[in-house]
């Protein structure tokens, strides 16, 4: 590989997280900036949504839930505005449109026309014209179940995110769930591999449950690296310390892997944490001491974006990406 190639980025997760990370890293990939390094992108997304429209189509059509990767593709493409406006677009009335968005019902009649879901993301992607690969995790139509601390049991992601107990574990229905080649060689091939921000349970980790990718994250030479999330989530991560994410990570992928933890430091407004403390939220501690001794680096940064929500700051959490790609690329080369 030579040198001068393009670093390689995979990024794991799914919902508004990834396309944070996507959005920022799209910014070096079109060469406006020659002193930037240059950047070759490839998402893995999870499939296991259940609500709204991704959850309509699903149970209509039997076929996988677009939002995630329509995200993405937004997320990706050369021109977000306008695609934004298009794919993101909700139908507002209609019998059988309502709540739809145009995105996901695009992406959904070019797999009943290929006849793989796969297929269809390579395809709209393509016409699209994207900053780089988008995969599902599987191809499989699987279903997410959690364990409860209670000991209770829930099926679908949806609900899982309702809880009102902590999730002990979760995993995937059916079990066996493949993943696509092309993703594994992806991870192969990566200069760094990031998880996060996202969801833990119902974004993050369901990537990790499909068969052969965590494996194949542990045998890449890549930098691993857990964008930690700047919030408490209601019903997934109540409570949740930098190092619980983790834990949580390691133990659903039935193994260490990771690097670096990615923390933020700036510091989050008043207003934002009494807007959040409605819901019971807070901000999540970034007890980097419990991170050391797990054997982790730690990565701080400005990374929190203040705006209706409280977001990660695509532009600075893309740098810290390509920080680690270049990181990962000096491990590579020797």
């Amino acid at each position: 590989m030579a040198a001068q190639s393009p670093l390689r980025v995979v990024a794991i997760g799914g919902g508004s997280g990834l396309s944070v990370v996507l959005d920022g890293l799209k910014r070096y990939t079109g060469g406006s900036d020659p002193s930037a390094p240059a950047v070759d992108i490839t998402a893995i997304v999870t499939v296991t949504d259940d609500g709204g429209s991704s959850g309509r189509l699903r149970r209509e059509f039997d076929v996988l839930p677009p939002g995630d990767i329509r995200n993405c593709m937004v997320a990706l493409s050369e021109d977000s505005a306008l695609l934004a406006r298009l794919f993101q677009y909700r139908f507002p009335t209609g019998r059988g449109l309502k709540g739809h968005s145009f995105g996901n019902l695009f992406l959904m009649a070019l797999t009943q026309i290929m006849g793989d879901f796969a297929d269809a993301v390579k395809v709209s992607s393509e016409v699209l014209n994207i900053a780089g690969r988008i995969y599902p995790a599987t191809a499989s139509n699987v279903a997410l179940e959690a364990t409860l601390v209670n000991g209770a049991r829930v099926l679908g992601e949806t609900r899982i995110s309702r809880s009102r107990h902590r999730i002990q574990s979760i995993r995937l229905l059916p079990r066996k769930a493949k993943p696509l080649g092309a993703a594994l060689t992806a991870i192969a091939e990566a200069d760094v591999i990031t998880l996060g921000p996202g969801s833990l349970f119902t974004s993050v980790i369901p990537n990790l449950l499909v068969e052969g990718i965590p494996s194949a994250i542990r045998r890449s030479r890549a930098v691993k690296a857990y964008f930690v999330n700047l919030m408490w989530q209601p019903g997934e991560t109540m409570e949740f310390r930098a190092s619980d994410h983790i834990r949580a990570i390691h133990r659903h992928a039935r193994g260490k892997f990771l690097d670096y933890a990615v923390v933020n430091i700036r510091a989050i407004t008043s207003a934002m944490k009494k807007r959040y403390a409605r819901q019971a939220a807070l901000p999540v501690e970034n007890d980097i001491d419990a991170i050391f001794k797990m054997g982790l680096k730690v990565m701080a940064g400005n990374l929190a974006q203040h705006s209706d929500k409280l977001r990660h700051d695509s532009a600075a959490t893309a740098a810290v990406v390509v920080k680690l790609a270049q990181e990962g690329r000096r491990r590579k080369t020797g």
